[in-house]
């Protein structure tokens, strides 16, 4: 950088009185953006290069929160359990769950013992925030004005929530409420999202590939514009490109000069209920753990809360916990708790460290912190490994409980006996098969009949099941030879749609075994002559997909509630426990209501399901008045490995998406990584950028587009070259 250019920047920083930031931070800022890059490509996206890796972290988060502060701050308010600061009463709850577990007192404690490296990157984390909103005076946050080096500890793991969203909001708030108002209006919180939001990842060993080459499928499932897609580089060795969530430092799915790493939501069981048993004895509650009695502990929780008017009101909670846990609901007389994993300073270092790893040893050395409870892990390398790690954080449990349901906290053999072995958890490594795969759904036919066996391991370590994307991609990677990077984009987006097999076979097996004189047969003939006809797969002008669409999510509605109640998948509930007579209601209400609107039932399935992208909003609203284009792929629950979940909106007959595929990248390790990625909709979240929309129809086309990695690829490509603060 010239000096002229250095003073320029100088002068700039200087000129802002926002945030009144110290003489010290201003040269602190002046000097890390002198030794920071970021190139914007002609995607939008970030190349972020600085002299060390805390450069790269300062440049990376400032160039999101340039992209989209709001989908940051939105991100932070959620992990500090403030949300209700912006939001209001209608995040409450939402809140105090958090703030169960995470306490900003504590979360200041784990920065301070956090090793120096750590906090470095955390130091720079805050000020190239405090950098960006010090230059953008414009941006008015709604609740976080300054960010602190400590925050990142309460948002270490890059799924929104993780864990903690596994209690339930309705129970904790009837709980914690004391007001018989509250109760009713926490019977209110909408059911369970059951749309698949959990992710694919597939890896492919070099003896099937064209190049001879291993490769790495990154395909999360989530909520829309849920990522930044950017490089990070430094001349301390950094070198990695990925998707990494909104306020970040990391990249949670990605992949560097050497391997490449795809979390997947896990099945296995790393999260418990405990059934307390209570009595007050001397004027304390107490619960009883064996033959002992302990007191109950309690906390203070505040909280603030934005009113209609601007003005805040304060709530104060009394949190109640036992060794377990923390208190989040009742059960008759019983107080339910629940653990769950707690190490903010490891589980940062781990997502961190994994994207510095070189070597599958490398990886694993990381891999043993022990601090990912959420996730599976695909993984594939540049020496042709590929493989499949489970969650590192798995208690030790007792195989004689039901761990689905609250356990009974009063048995001390319902502890957790501290955590599994590496070694004793199932894991691939290098399959016979060339081949593994994770959908979510169990390890046990990961890669085929070179997978783990369920017999191997305790129940605790699935309770996922099976899912018809795992059917898929087992379909579509068993006879497998010879894949080329487009090959196994072609396979990501099969167009298949396997659950209906088995559906419509006992579809069609009620309507057969109709007697000859019931009118239903008269008034389903065509209905069921289409979907005879029908090759059980989507595309954007596939009139047959949208009946069965139809007919399963009416068929899925009435097998919600049963399948909760018997614990098991809904897919389980339609091969066993509905009736003939469901199927065919569920085929004469998908049908009534695909006539009722759009008066047909021949209309293309892109007709309905669409992609939209209107404004900045992190909850969008649609219109079929405006601009939308066709997605030919379908929900995960169908078993496309492509997932768009969709639904109609008030006012609206068309679906438009809002989560399923967001970032899907094709990675090639040969001696220089090649990758292919595509984002939905674009880099930006500034409806006046020309990267608002700019991948929406490579994103519905499944038209992945060639990642600059390599200065050399990013050559020829750039936009623009500047410093954090310019």
């Amino acid at each position: 950088m010239t000096t002229k250019r250095v003073c320029a920047l100088a002068l700039l920083l200087l000129a802002v009185p926002a945030l009144a930031a110290s003489p010290a931070e201003q040269a602190r800022w002046r000097a890390q953006a002198a030794r920071t890059t970021i190139t914007r490509d002609d995607w939008g996206i970030a190349h972020v290069h600085g002299r060390s890796d805390a450069d790269a972290v300062f440049g990376a988060i400032y160039a999101q929160a340039e992209d989209d502060f709001p989908r940051v701050e939105a991100n932070y308010l959620a992990a500090l359990g403030r949300t209700a600061e912006a939001e209001g009463e209608a995040a409450l709850w939402r809140d105090l769950r958090r703030r169960l577990w995470v306490d900003p007192a504590a979360l200041r404690a784990h920065y301070r013992a956090a090793p120096q490296w750590l906090r470095r990157l955390c130091d720079a984390w805050a000020d190239g925030l405090n950098l960006y909103l010090s230059r953008h005076p414009e941006v008015r946050p709604r609740v976080l004005t300054r960010f602190e080096p400590w925050m990142p500890f309460a948002f270490s793991e890059g799924s929104i929530g993780g864990d903690i969203e596994r209690a339930d909001l309705g129970r904790l708030a009837a709980f914690y409420a004391g007001d018989p108002t509250l109760r009713l209006a926490a019977a209110a919180f909408p059911p369970h999202d059951q749309e698949p939001r959990g992710s694919n990842g597939i890896a492919i060993a070099p003896k099937l590939t064209a190049g001879g080459h291993a490769m790495l499928l990154i395909n999360p499932h989530t909520s829309f514009f849920f990522r930044s897609e950017l490089e990070m580089r430094s001349d301390a060795g950094l070198h990695a490109y990925g998707a990494a969530t909104w306020g970040q430092f990391f990249l949670y799915q990605g992949f560097n000069e050497h391997l490449g790493w795809m979390h997947t939501s896990t099945g296995a069981d790393t999260v418990d209920e405990f059934a307390e048993t209570t009595a007050t004895r001397g004027g304390r509650l107490m619960y009883r753990h064996g033959a002992a009695w302990r007191p109950v502990t309690r906390s203070a929780v505040t909280l603030r809360v934005r009113q209609d008017d601007g003005s805040f009101a304060t709530r104060r909670f009394a949190v109640l916990r036992t060794h377990h846990g923390p208190v989040i609901g009742r059960a008759g007389d019983r107080l339910i708790t629940m653990a769950l994993m707690d190490r903010p300073v490891a589980a940062l270092q781990q997502s961190w460290l994994r994207t510095r790893a070189a070597t599958r040893a490398g990886y694993l050395q990381v891999a043993a912190l022990q601090a990912n409870s959420s996730n599976n892990t695909v993984y594939a390398d540049d020496q042709g490994h590929i493989g499949l790690l489970m969650p590192q954080f798995v208690p030790r449990r007792d195989t004689r409980l039901d761990w689905r349901a609250p356990v009974d906290g009063s048995d001390p053999a319902a502890d957790w006996h501290g955590l599994t072995r590496l070694a004793d958890l199932p894991r691939l490594a290098d399959p016979a098969t060339g081949w593994l795969y994770n959908s979510n759904d169990w390890p046990w036919t990961a890669a085929g009949p070179a997978s783990p066996r369920a017999e191997d391991f305790p129940a605790y370590l699935d309770q996922a099941g099976a899912n018809p994307r795992g059917v898929h991609a087992r379909r579509l990677l068993g006879p497998a030879r010879g894949l080329t990077p487009e090959g196994l984009m072609r396979l990501a987006y099969d167009p298949a749609l396997p659950a209906f097999d088995p559906m419509l076979a006992r579809l069609f097996a009620a309507y057969d075994a109709l007697a000859s004189g019931d009118p239903r047969r008269a008034a389903l003939a065509e209905p069921i002559a289409t979907l005879r006809g029908w090759d059980r797969r989507a595309s954007a002008m596939s009139e047959p997909a949208s009946l069965a669409i139809f007919f399963g999510e009416a068929l899925w509605k009435a097998g919600e509630a049963p399948a909760r109640a018997a614990r098991e998948p809904v897919w389980d509930w339609f091969a066993g426990g509905a009736t003939a007579e469901q199927y065919l209601a569920a085929l004469e209400a998908g049908t009534a209501r695909l006539r009722a609107e759009w008066g047909s039932l021949r209309v293309p399935w892109g007709e309905i399901n669409r992609f939209q992208r209107n404004d900045a909003a992190i909850v969008q609203r649609f219109s079929d008045s405006k601009p939308s284009i066709p997605v030919p792929f379908a929900s995960a629950r169908w078993g496309s490995l492509a997932s768009f979940g969709a639904q109609s909106y008030p006012g609206t007959r068309r679906w438009y998406g809002t989560s399923g595929n967001s970032f899907v990248a094709v990675v090639e390790f040969g001696p220089r990584v090649r990758a292919w990625a595509v984002s939905a909709g674009g880099e930006s979240g500034h409806p006046t950028s020309p990267h608002f929309s700019d991948q929406a129809m490579r994103y519905a086309a499944g038209d992945l587009r060639p990642v600059y990695f390599w200065p050399d690829e990013l050559a020829g490509h750039v936009e623009r070259r500047y410093r954090p603060g310019e």
